[in-house]
């Protein structure tokens, strides 16, 4: 049992997100300058760990966004709902022409040798937009909720989505629930607004207000401005880098209880080891280490935050849910798009140990 996280038992809501709503276009293993067709994948970081909880883990989520009135916002809105999360939407009217809008992600799978590449248009995006006071937090946690989550790419993307993240966690907090955040630190992002200075000074108010961070090494070196060992020639599966800056994490912000990062060595786009660690209330743990055949590898570490979380709310022991967080991400890369596909029966055989052997 955690000793010093203290998640409420029941809830209306087991988990609240907030952040932006997007839709990621996708020539698989083509790349953009060639491809003739896409798919629309429904993502952001924040609402895939809702959008996960929720289809594989069979929980009740949320999702605190800006939503434009238009066919891309009708587009998003209905995979929220076939997901199965609740939307609690500011809305805004698009004028035709140039916005609103809600956000592009470009991104091909790569292949081999060939490296997957990210790109956006983020250009007069809704939830840029989002500030303090949009929102009544009374209302949406009026049920009761058991944990709040936000993260670092809603945090990146105006001077007003870090003081909306702040005022949600103070309500959060004051309804007893336990806060979250993925650092998930953008470089492309944090140029935009206040690049890597500012993105520290935001990032480090944010955190001093988290029970539960998610972050790598370079997360918490770049976005917390934390010093750390140079890991560029070390192994990704080695976690004694992580550790090792723990003693640095908590004395810069003692209200964090538990750290947790997944491990990925990649060989070529589509061959990966994986593996996470994590850091809980002074002890630590390392999930096993698998070859990840790779389809899709967007939303694994999204994937990894759901799984793991989903452990901590029911109950299961630190180790327990470090493996349901590492089995969930490395099924999540086996699947197209941004959000899971898999089941809690595949998550939990796998998590045991299971096989790729055929289910007949």
């Amino acid at each position: 049992m955690l000793k010093s996280l203290k998640i409420p038992p029941t809830g209306g809501l087991d988990l609240v997100s907030l952040g932006a709503l997007v839709h990621r276009l996708d020539p698989g293993v083509i790349p953009f300058r060639k491809a003739t067709s896409c798919q629309i994948h429904v993502s952001g970081g924040e609402f895939n760990v809702a959008a996960n909880l929720a289809d594989c883990f069979r929980l009740q989520t949320g999702i605190v966004s800006a939503m434009v009135d238009y066919p891309i916002g009708e587009l998003i809105a209905e995979r929220v709902r076939a997901m199965g999360v609740r939307p609690f939407y500011k809305r805004f009217a698009h004028d035709g022409v140039t916005g609103p809008n809600m956000a592009t992600v470009y991104s091909d799978r790569g292949v081999g040798v060939r490296a997957p590449v990210v790109f956006y248009n983020r250009s007069n995006e809704a939830a840029a937009r989002l500030k303090p006071g949009d929102f009544d937090w009374k209302t949406i946690f009026a049920q009761g909720v058991r944990w709040f989550h936000s993260g670092g790419i809603f945090a990146s993307l105006s001077p007003t989505t870090p003081q909306l993240i702040l005022e949600g966690m103070r309500e959060a907090k004051a309804a007893g629930a336990v806060t979250s955040f993925d650092l998930n630190f953008r470089e492309k992002l944090w140029k935009i607004h206040g690049g890597l200075a500012g993105a520290q000074q935001t990032l480090q108010q944010i955190v001093d207000q988290v029970d539960v961070l998610v972050g790598n090494e370079e997360d918490l070196q770049k976005g917390l401005g934390i010093p750390g060992p140079e890991v560029a020639g070390d192994s990704k599966l080695d976690p004694s880098n992580f550790f090792s800056m723990m003693s640095q994490v908590t004395r810069q912000h003692p209200n964090i209880k538990i750290v947790a990062t997944t491990l990925r060595e990649v060989h070529s786009t589509n061959r990966h080891s994986w593996s996470a660690v994590a850091w809980i209330e002074g002890d630590t743990y390392v999930a096993p280490t698998c070859e990840l055949d790779v389809f899709d590898r967007v939303g694994g570490g999204d994937g990894f935050a759901s799984g793991f979380f989903y452990g901590l709310m029911t109950g299961e022991s630190a180790e327990r849910s470090l493996r349901l967080g590492w089995a969930h991400g490395a099924l999540l890369t086996t699947f197209p798009g941004d959000t899971t596909m898999a089941t809690l029966e595949q998550v939990r055989a796998f998590a045991e140990g299971g096989s790729a052997r055929i289910q007949r």
